[in-house]
């Protein structure tokens, strides 16, 4: 048996830029920046069912959350899940958390729980070092979080900003690559070299006197520099767990192809493999994108996209059985 009427949501991936300070020495240690996009996305109908199943992209992922849920929660029902669409996995877009949200919101719906997005974090082991992916699916747009104390369960979001309209980013898979996930991440921040101290205040610094008030006056070189110093910084930290700056040789030789080219913001999201660059219109995006495209045509590792900022959350609404 499967309800007629069942939860539908959508939820988009989000660029996760750096972290600003990975030294901890104040008490909290992480605090990130990122950026909610509209494209690639998890989409899915939920419906209460007799047992727990799941169907389409990313079932498995979908299905193991669900058990999960179920389990702590004790359900008096099954659940099931079709999925129209996942965001790739491993390839540090968010994929984990988002489907946690996703399948977590659809099933607190389902069954009047009233579950934060908080309770399905913990519930789901989601937001150990990141309230990156919480933020941008309760709100979209830019999200600053705090990072972790001793105390903290999930990080919590303590600044937002719209991500301007005209800008464009384009997004670089390398799909023979997966990032630094699971267990191998856990290993590899236990493995890495303390942060130094003033490199993690100027990181901050970088972040509230260059970043945000940038974003406020759609200043796309200044805000640039901001992220580049992010990526640089992180990402020689994270050298020795990933193989250099990006984790993909791939996306590093066109990453610094287009910063040769003048490109003001530009680097590598979480772990990777994935890349992005960001331009002020879509005019220019569209010209780097064709280039791009032109360029690595018989290439079949690589593939490009265009895409928005998203500054709306998770879109959550009901649905029927097809």
């Amino acid at each position: 048996m499967i309800s007629k009427q069942g939860v539908s949501v959508v939820t988009s991936a989000r660029l996760h830029m750096g972290f600003f300070d990975l030294n901890g020495g104040l008490g909290r240690r992480f605090g990130s920046l990122g950026v909610s996009l509209d494209q690639p996305s998890t989409s899915l109908c939920a419906y209460i069912a007799d047992s727990i199943s799941t169907h389409g992209p990313g079932a498995v992922r979908a299905l193991k959350t669900a058990q999960r849920i179920a389990a702590a929660l004790d359900l008096p029902h099954g659940v099931h899940i079709e999925l129209q669409a996942a965001i790739p996995e491993h390839a540090g877009l968010g994929s984990g958390t988002q489907m946690s949200l996703a399948v977590g919101s659809a099933i607190s719906q389902l069954f009047n729980l009233n579950l934060s997005l908080r309770d399905i974090a913990v519930l789901t082991s989601r937001g150990a070092r990141s309230g990156i992916g919480l933020g941008t699916f309760a709100s979209g747009g830019v999200i600053v979080d705090g990072g972790r104390s001793a105390d903290t369960d999930v990080p919590p979001v303590i600044a937002r900003a719209e991500f301007p309209s005209d800008w464009r980013i384009v997004l670089m898979f390398d799909r023979s690559s997966y990032g630094v996930h699971g267990a191998q991440e856990i290993e590899a921040f236990r493995q890495l070299p303390e942060f130094p101290a003033d490199s993690a205040a100027e990181l901050c610094r970088y972040v509230l006197m260059q970043a945000l008030p940038a974003l406020a006056e759609h200043d796309l070189p200044t805000f640039g520099k901001a992220i580049r110093e992010l990526q640089w910084r992180t990402g020689d930290h994270f050298s020795p767990a990933q193989g250099g700056r990006y984790a993909s040789p791939l996306v590093s030789k066109i990453l610094q192809q287009l910063e040769a080219q003048g490109v003001d913001c530009l680097g590598q999201s979480s772990w990777g493999p994935t890349g992005f660059a960001i331009f002020a219109d879509e005019t220019g995006a569209r010209q780097v994108l064709e280039a791009l495209e032109s360029q690595y045509d018989e290439n079949q590792e690589i593939q490009f996209l265009l895409c928005k900022g998203a500054n709306a959350g998770a879109e959550i609404s009901s649905c029927l059985v097809e």
